[in-house]
């Protein structure tokens, strides 16, 4: 059964290695359902319509729960969740260091400072990187994610038809991929239809996401700035992925680990939740409030 819906993730869980990276390590939060106390990190700018797949990992947490109650925390499932779904879609396994705990808190305000969004210039995604302790390799090495997973059309329209106010299209978008997008994204259309952010093999983990850059393929702006950028030392990195698949798997899985080893909780600090949305404190809030509703 846990195989089963970790395939179902595998389609989803991509949207959020990316997100994961500057939510300081505790990789449950992005989790949170909105209380009266807590503003949720799913609705970060950076996450809000776009990380997908809480269902699926509501589902794994349910079946963990009956197996081991308490046992296993929402952060891991994501890591390991995250690693499978990798593997099942063609690309490297790595062990995946364990114990984390949830946390009791989130932060919004600090997400939305710290995710970067798709119009990220080249200083900016490696700033958000470098304030969590991330390099430059693990940036271009991580944005190799989007070799899976989709992208609303609201987060690259501007490059189509008017680019940073210029009121043409981006230069450094190849024109032909231009074309096609423009047929799925119209500029009166939707802005919410989606689309492959690899648009050569969208359903593999492979390198193609960075030959993509190399022919001005790459969906977003955040992912087109680290090869297109003027002398920007992210290009020869790159480069050497383009050429070398083993190399970016090299460097993918050592990024992932360094990634969810950002400040976790162990030991007793934070808790295990019960249910991957909410603090063990508001399932019991909730609990009561219905009790004496009920009375």
């Amino acid at each position: 059964m846990l195989c089963r819906l970790i395939l179902e993730l595998a389609a989803a869980s991509l949207d959020f290695i990316s997100t994961i990276a500057l939510l300081m390590g505790v990789m449950d939060q992005f989790c949170w359902t909105n209380t009266d106390t807590i503003l949720s990190e799913k609705e970060a700018l950076g996450n809000n319509n776009s990380a997908r797949g809480y269902d699926v990992v509501g589902n794994i947490k349910s079946a963990l729960e009956n197996a081991c109650p308490g046992i296993v925390s929402c952060a891991d499932i994501l890591a390991v969740a995250s690693k499978e779904s990798v593997s099942l879609a063609g690309g490297p396994e790595w062990d995946v260091p364990l114990g984390r705990r949830d946390s009791l808190t989130a932060n919004r305000t600090l997400a939305n400072e710290n995710l970067p969004g798709p119009q990220s210039t080249l200083e900016i995604l490696k700033f958000r990187f470098s304030v969590v302790g991330l390099d430059t390799n693990d940036l271009v090495a991580l944005s190799g994610a989007h070799t899976f997973g989709r992208a609303q059309c609201r987060t690259f329209k501007d490059r189509l038809y008017d680019f940073n106010s210029t009121g043409v299209p981006d230069e450094t978008l190849n024109t032909t991929l231009l074309s096609t997008l423009r047929t799925i994204c119209p500029q009166t259309g939707n802005d919410s239809t989606i689309t492959n952010l690899d648009q050569t093999t969208p359903d593999e983990f492979d390198n193609a996401y960075y030959s993509n850059l190399q022919v001005e393929k790459g969906l977003l702006q955040s992912d087109q700035v680290l090869f297109s950028t003027p002398d920007a030392d992210t290009a020869p990195i790159v480069n050497n992925f383009s050429n070398n698949q083993d190399a970016f798997f090299d460097s993918f899985v050592t990024s992932m680990i360094r990634m969810g080893n950002l400040s976790p909780l162990t030991g007793t600090a934070g808790e295990i939740r019960l249910n991957c949305s909410l603090v063990n404190s508001d399932i019991l809030r909730l609990k009561s409030d219905s009790l004496v509703s009920s009375i």
